[in-house]
């Protein structure tokens, strides 16, 4: 898609984005039905909707500022998570109600050479750039935590991964050049608190980070503009790092002098600076520090709990992995409770940052339940682990996942 083309197709949208604001604000709750999630601490059923412009069907965590979680079983069908079940989470309830593309600007200031003000088209006239990317919500699986956290109560869909299409967040801040002595730049979008005195939602990466070639702008995904609802017309995309940095509907970048004291990052997403982010519950005298960077998973996408086999009979097994930081090195399956693995076969590589499918073949036993495990190891050599971390937070799980799979006799 060309610039013009892009710009024209994103005017062509503008009742599309009012439509949207008008959904927003009436904060749509109805169902279309509902999903069992088998949270520990409940609820045992959420509702599905499909009340959100852009967007199919999706689990309904909360209406206002949108909470929506990706069904599951959309992650058996591609790699690449569909825009309109991409995963939807937003900390403030006032978000736009329509975008002027023509005079939306992104601002570039601070410790910067000059300030500068970049229109669309001048953001599609940059080189382009493509990368595919896990994004992340920091507390997806956060109810699946014992004891039982405050906060969203994702199960594992507060995640997706998508081919975005972009520029350079270094080919931006280079047009306005860099002062020696900037540690960080911060990022805002438009979306705004509900009462006045609450924290703007602003999030910052070390300068050397925001330069390092892989973050980028993105105004696509998976080859479209981006969802209202996914940050148009332009998001943040941090590769590797959870998706509180992934900043949407981004409009200012400021380049800092000093390290970045605002809320967001200075006493919100805190994590145990220990192995895993652990804790104890109640435990104390430990050091926080932001969260940042992802760890490896693995997930089982054709099996679930209430899936029956045929005694004897070969068994299907397929997944998705991510590396976390890093790449996909292998993921490995288990049936005997951990004691032995099998390698599994790997798909496609997308690149670094993204879902990788794996399969595997397995043989029923002749009754009873036959349990799965799932394990990546990433290209560093970080492997899951086989007992679930805990913080006050609900950050970070990533605990080996298990599938247990009742034998019939036909």
């Amino acid at each position: 898609m060309s610039s013009l083309e892009w710009i024209n197709h994103a005017r062509s949208r503008r009742h599309v984005l009012q439509a949207a604001a008008a959904m927003l604000a009436a904060a749509p709750a109805w169902a279309d039905d509902v999903v069992k999630l088998d949270l520990p601490g409940g609820p045992d059923e959420r509702a599905l909707t499909t009340a959100f412009p852009e967007k199919g069907q999706m689990i309904l965590q909360r209406t206002r500022p949108p909470l929506l979680e990706t069904p599951f079983p959309v992650f058996d069908r591609d790699v690449f998570t569909p825009n309109d079940q991409f995963f939807v989470r937003w900390h403030w309830g006032v978000i736009p109600e329509q975008i002027d593309v023509a005079a939306f600007r992104l601002t570039v200031r601070g410790q910067v050479n000059q300030l500068l003000t970049l229109s669309m088209a001048d953001v599609l006239a940059l080189p382009r750039v493509e990368l595919a990317a896990v994004n992340q919500c920091s507390g997806n699986s956060r109810g699946l935590f014992q004891p039982r956290v405050s906060g969203g109560q994702w199960a594992n869909g507060a995640m997706g991964n998508a081919k975005w299409t972009g520029v350079r967040l270094r080919d931006v801040l280079d047009r306005a050049g860099v002062k020696a002595g900037a540690v960080a730049a911060r990022f805002n979008g438009l979306d705004e608190p509900v009462v006045d005195g609450a924290p703007d939602f602003m999030k910052s990466l070390g300068i050397d980070h925001a330069r390092d070639g892989e973050v980028m702008l993105a105004y696509q995904m998976n080859g479209a503009q981006l969802p209202l609802l996914n940050g148009f017309p332009l998001r943040l995309i941090v590769p590797g790092w959870y998706s509180t940095y992934w900043v949407k509907m981004l409009n200012d970048i400021e380049v800092l002098d000093a390290p970045d004291e605002n809320y967001w990052m200075k006493a919100a997403y805190l994590i145990p600076d220990t192995p895993g982010a652990s804790v104890k519950p109640g435990e104390t005298g430990f050091n926080n520090v932001p969260i940042n960077r992802m760890v490896p998973r693995s997930f089982f996408t054709n099996l679930s709990d209430a899936t029956t086999i045929r005694r004897d009979a070969p068994v299907a097994v397929r997944g998705i992995a991510f590396g976390g930081d890093r790449g996909v090195a292998r993921v490995d399956l288990s049936a005997d409770g951990g004691k032995t693995w099998l390698n599994t076969t790997l798909g496609r590589d997308e690149g670094t940052y993204g879902f990788r499918q794996w399969t595997a073949e397995v043989r029923a036993p002749a009754s009873g339940v036959l349990t799965l495990m799932a394990r990546c190891t990433n290209t560093a050599g970080v492997v899951q682990p086989s007992q679930p971390n805990w913080n006050s937070g609900g950050f970070m799980r990533n605990v080996i996942e298990s599938v247990h799979l009742t034998v019939r006799e036909a």
